[in-house]
């Protein structure tokens, strides 16, 4: 059996029992005007962030959700877009498929405005989506790609690519780690499905979406997660896991490099009114400008004693330089 079998075990047992709290902690929940969760799909909520994000929302984008779990985030999906098969979920587990179906009747009992078709549901692999090229305007996975292993990851990512509009964005949360792992921990297939064993670091995580060809990443969020010990995992030390939710947008890429924003801003405090750097940046007095890491360290190499660059927060909520 191999590790994508497991994880298909898993989840089709988490389908059939709802298993709260299985592998991650729980999604926020947006508390929208007229938008009421079932309470089965909040028992099947088994992502570790939140993908839905109503900035990226406008407009009545065409939504793809890879990974589609009970609904709640497909629901989430379809309050900004309420037309039929504005969103498209995908699952590999039959068993998924049905009890997203089945907690869709229950939402229609719950929303007035919602409308089972509004979601397309298919059957598919988010190694080889059923979607075709370069129609899609937000793509999101939620605690999927950090089951995946190297190869396969390079795989998921790519396809996302593929099915996305030029400027389309993919909104991810996944497991990361930035100790190492032992190879026991690594290879245990068990522990991949259930979002722990396959955490990656940020600068990696991040690296496999510019390698695909996304030219902005924005760090949304960075949390705790959870905790490995020696007494109930193979490991010799404590392992700490945080999560993360990532923005991937496919615009061109700069020559000079992907824009990776970490949660960075720039303070000018000299005596004129601004600052222009003559690359398209201009800092006004006093005033922070949200920065990637790219124009951080343009700035910091102009050797200015008036300018501020803070650290990354890894919290960044758009209105940056590029």
């Amino acid at each position: 059996m191999s590790y994508l079998d497991t994880t298909n075990e898993v989840y089709k047992e988490a389908a059939l029992t709802p298993d709260v709290g299985l592998c991650c902690t729980t999604n926020p929940i947006w508390e929208l005007p007229g938008l009421k969760i079932p309470l089965i799909m909040q028992q099947m909520n088994y992502g570790c962030g939140s993908t839905v994000h109503p900035r990226d929302l406008v407009n009545e984008p065409t939504i793809l959700y890879v990974g589609a779990g009970g609904g709640m985030e497909l629901l989430q999906f379809a309050y900004f877009n309420r037309n039929k098969g504005g969103v498209v979920g995908i699952d590999v587990v039959d068993e998924m498929l049905d009890a997203s179906k089945k907690n869709f009747l229950e939402a229609e009992k719950e929303n007035a405005w919602f409308k089972s078709d509004f979601v397309e549901l298919k059957k598919g692999d988010a190694l080889n989506l059923p979607v075709a090229d370069s129609s899609i305007d937000v793509a999101a996975q939620n605690c999927l790609f950090n089951i995946f292993k190297m190869e396969d990851l390079k795989k998921a990512i790519a396809e996302m690519y593929r099915v996305l509009k030029p400027y389309g964005r993919l909104v991810m949360s996944d497991p990361t780690c930035e100790q190492p792992m032992n190879d026991t921990l690594r290879n245990d297939d068990r522990l991949r499905a259930l979002c722990l064993s396959g955490s990656l670091p940020i600068a990696e995580y991040v690296k496999m979406l510019t390698d695909a060809g996304f030219g902005t990443i924005e760090i949304r969020a960075r949390k705790p997660y959870r905790i490995l010990d020696p007494v109930n995992y193979p490991t010799d030390e404590l392992i700490y896991i945080e999560s993360i939710e990532v923005a991937a947008i496919k615009d061109p890429m700069p020559e000079d490099g992907p824009c990776i924003f970490t949660g960075k801003a720039a303070i000018y405090y000299g005596t004129e009114e601004l600052l222009d750097d003559e690359k398209g940046h201009i800092l006004m007095q006093n005033q922070p400008l949200a920065i990637c890491d790219k124009t951080a360290g343009a700035l910091a190499a102009l050797g200015r004693n008036d300018i501020h660059i803070s650290e990354s927060t890894f919290h960044y909520d758009g209105g940056g330089c590029c």
